[in-house]
């Protein structure tokens, strides 16, 4: 799947001051995710899509944002390419919100050209959310890149070596043994072939709230990861990831000038911005902000609940 030019095209055209690395970080799991990247300023994307495998490249062209597409799923991603580069994000309503709080209002100038992506995606961000509980982040992006290596399937277009999501299938016909060598216990690998064996049914909801409901009513997935997915997949600018060991407390700081705070102090400070919750927290993160570490340097978890 190497041919070079592209057989769909698209050119969108991004509000004032639209920053696509920025906007498309969340979709990658490192500089050297092996299903998504941004290279020489474009940023490639590898799909699964109902036409087949596709791979997405956005890339700034004067004014506008080209959207190129490759592969049997070409026409499908170049139509989803505007959601994908978070310019279907509504931030109509958020600058007032944002006014109510010196922090909240100073990072949503310095960073308004920041739009939340919605990928339509549901089971592809699982895979990342499920290896991210309860442990580090380079842990996580271990498994993470061992597993799409290990069902490795490249992707349309010029963009080499660029790898497809794992099919759900494939990841629920797989023994949970297969996954340890990937630094992967048991636990982590049956919750990852439980959600793929449901994925259809997953990557149907109508919005996300019910992807929400069904998501946790799997076991193994808690607010954590189904917040951690639907933010992604449907671009949700409310889900708000309760059980993180970090972000109570980074909310907690910028929003009350407390070192810690717990999940229930954390909601309670973002109450004001209900709608908007978890674009808060992505200013946080966009913004730098951490609260005071305490006691001597240690290793930062990210130890989410599940």
């Amino acid at each position: 799947m190497t041919g070079t030019e592209p057989t769909a095209r698209r050119e969108l055209r991004p509000p004032a001051g639209y920053r696509l690395a920025a906007s498309v970080r969340a979709l990658t799991f490192s500089p050297y995710d092996p299903c998504a990247r941004v290279a020489a300023g474009t940023f490639w994307w590898a799909a699964r899509t109902p036409d087949g495998p596709a791979t997405l490249a956005l890339r700034p062209a004067g004014g506008a944002l080209l959207a190129e597409g490759y592969g049997p799923g070409a026409d499908r991603v170049v139509q989803w390419a505007d959601a994908v580069a978070g310019l279907r994000d509504d931030v109509s309503g958020f600058g007032a919100l944002a006014a109510a709080h010196p922090v909240v209002a100073r990072l949503a100038a310095q960073h308004q050209g920041l739009r939340m992506p919605a990928t339509g995606q549901v089971f592809r961000q699982l895979l990342r959310a499920v290896f991210e509980q309860k442990v580090t982040g380079k842990e996580a992006y271990r498994a993470y890149a061992a597993t799409v290596r290990h069902f490795a399937e490249a992707a349309p277009g010029p963009m080499q070596p660029l790898l497809l999501p794992p099919e759900p299938a494939a990841v629920a016909a797989t023994p949970y043994w297969v996954f340890h060598p990937f630094g992967v216990e048991q636990r982590r690998a049956e919750t990852l072939r439980r959600v793929a064996a449901v994925a259809d049914r997953l990557e149907h909801c109508a919005d996300s709230a019910e992807a929400t409901r069904r998501l946790t009513a799997v076991a193994g997935i808690g607010p954590w990861t189904a917040a951690e997915v639907v933010r992604i997949a449907y671009g949700d600018p409310d889900a708000v990831s309760v059980g993180d060991f970090h972000v109570p407390n980074t909310v907690a700081w910028a929003l009350a000038g407390e070192p810690r705070g717990d999940d229930a102090r954390m909601l309670a400070l973002l109450e004001p911005f209900r709608g908007h919750r978890g674009r808060v927290c992505v200013l946080l993160a966009a913004g730098g902000v951490q609260a005071p570490k305490y006691g001597p340097r240690m290793p930062i978890r990210s130890f989410a609940r599940f």
